[in-house]
Parts: structure tokens; sequence; C-alpha cells
């Protein structure tokens, strides 16, 4: 049995998006009592076939995005575990979210840019309407 709360966050490599997420979970009620795991899919497009230069980073926790939440997150007493997958999103958060048995899933909004969108809106739609988990869709952040 856990007692903590357990949150699946998704992200991307939008830093912005995934700060407006790791701030709504740090302002959660009991936030101290959250484990959060931080979710990075490199998409199929950036599978096996990386170039070489950019092999290094097929870890989430070199994605200045994953580091950032990360941060954020641990400076306000919420404990983070980092994952990566790679494949389709959609099907990795669910397949995470039940391995997990996660209480939530906290995904990031929309962004206006097209890339943006392909990334995270049909992944969004995707995940609402295959999990019986509660998602929470966070705004982007305004600065």
């Amino acid at each position: 049995m856990h007692s903590m709360y357990q949150i699946l966050m998704p992200i991307d490599t939008d830093v912005d998006r995934a700060l407006a997420q790791a701030e709504y979970i740090a302002n959660l009620p009991r936030s101290d009592e959250v484990q959060t795991m931080i979710l990075f899919v490199f998409s199929g497009r950036t599978g096996e076939d990386l170039p070489n230069e950019l092999k290094p980073f097929k870890s989430a926790t070199r994605v200045e995005s994953v580091r950032r939440a990360q941060e954020y997150l641990e400076e306000h007493g919420v404990e983070v575990e980092i994952l990566d997958e790679s494949g389709d999103a959609a099907e990795d958060i669910i397949d995470e979210a039940n391995r997990y048995e996660v209480d939530s899933i906290v995904l990031g909004g929309r962004k206006r840019s097209p890339a943006g969108k392909v990334i995270f809106g049909s992944v969004t739609q995707s995940v609402i309407l295959n999990t019986d988990r509660p998602v929470v869709v966070t705004g982007a952040k305004h600065n």
C-alpha cells in the first residue's frame, strides 16, 4: 500500500509547459505527500535512429524541461522520480499510469505553435479517452 498520492506528469521539451505542470502539482494541498513521476517520451521519430551527436541526450535527465520541472518540484518538497520511454506518447502515458497505479495524470496544455499541437493535442485527447484515472490539463505559463 502506498500512502503517497502518486501523479504521472508526462512532459515534452517545452520548459514553460513543464513548469506550469510542476507549479500546479506544487500548489496541491499536502504536496509534501505527493510523489510525481515525470515521464519524458522520446517520440518514435527520435527512437533508435538518433544521430550520433544527439545520442547522449537520449536520457530524460539531460533534457532541460525535465531538469527544470524536477528542480521546481523538489524545491517545493515534492518527491520526484524520472521515467523515460520511447514510442507512442499516448500509449506510453497510459501504460506507465497503469504500471504505477497513479492517482492522477497531469498533462501540459496546448501552446499555439504547430509543433506543440502535433505533440500534445492528439496525445491529450487520446489519454483522456483511454484512461479512467483523473486527468488534469494545465495551461502554458505566461511570464
